[in-house]
């Protein structure tokens, strides 16, 4: 009798539940080709990195080509920079606070897309996979002429690509710094990150666990406590209400 108490809920307020579902449907469009769609969704195990690591450039260039595979960005447009203390996008723990972990930075050269690196994040691997995901994502999006620069969502969106693309329990488990970098959702009075919160990740991951049909997901197991719960918490509410506005598609067969 106390069911009403422990009714599922999104785990995002409704402007950022809005724009994951609007711009999940829009990533939709552009790249058909996705982990919503059957691409297969990569994980932090030896299966999808095999290569030995130790936190050489060689080692780094070799995970950067392994990521590009997984974004279909072509490597050898891509040339690969080390940088001390890059100041930009410093990873955050669950409370958005930031952590001395890797970061990167994305440029467009004459005729390569340059990442840069912080070396001060080499020692963790997979977080440095977030990192380069994300910053391939700027290469599908501001590289291929997708969005502009001055897009009032643009990082935000450059996550949900990497999310869209099959590598989104990286970034979940190492978000990028919200915490005092808020704005407005446009037409509204509520906070918008410049990033995307562990909340959001947990929407757009619910999506991909739904429109999968995994109603307890094999790949949690890969996501941190916190990551896992807010996957739980928009899974729950997604099979119980079917409250989106970017509808399931039967994934296509690989």
């Amino acid at each position: 009798m106390f069911e009403w108490l422990f009714r599922p809920s999104c785990p995002c307020d409704p402007a950022a539940k809005a724009w994951v579902e609007e711009r999940l449907e829009w990533l939709a469009e552009e790249f058909d080709d996705s982990a919503f769609s059957g691409r297969r969704l990569v994980l932090p195990t030896s299966e999808f990195f095999p290569d030995p690591y130790d936190g050489s450039k060689k080692a780094v260039r070799r995970l950067l080509d392994r990521v590009c595979g997984y974004m279909d960005v072509v490597p050898d447009l891509v040339a690969l920079r080390f940088v001390s203390d890059a100041g930009k996008i410093w990873l955050v723990n669950d409370a958005g606070h930031y952590l001395p972990d890797a970061a990167g930075t994305y440029e467009e050269g004459d005729d390569k897309f340059i990442i840069r690196i912080d070396k001060a994040g080499l020692d963790d691997p997979m977080g440095l996979v977030g990192t380069i995901a994300h910053e391939l994502a700027h290469v599908r999006l501001l590289g291929e002429s997708r969005i502009m620069r001055e897009s009032f969502d643009n990082e935000l969106l450059t996550d949900l690509t990497v999310v869209h693309f099959g590598l989104g329990i990286f970034l979940a488990n190492t978000p990028r710094n919200w915490d005092s970098q808020y704005s407005r959702w446009p037409d509204t009075e509520l906070l918008k990150p410049e990033y995307m919160t562990p909340p959001m990740f947990g929407w757009a991951l619910a999506h991909l666990a739904w429109f999968r049909g995994d109603e307890r997901p094999d790949w949690a197991r890969h996501l941190s406590f916190a990551a896992r719960a807010n996957l739980k918490e928009g899974l729950r509410y997604l099979l119980a209400t079917s409250d989106s506005a970017y509808r399931p598609v039967r994934p296509r067969s690989r």
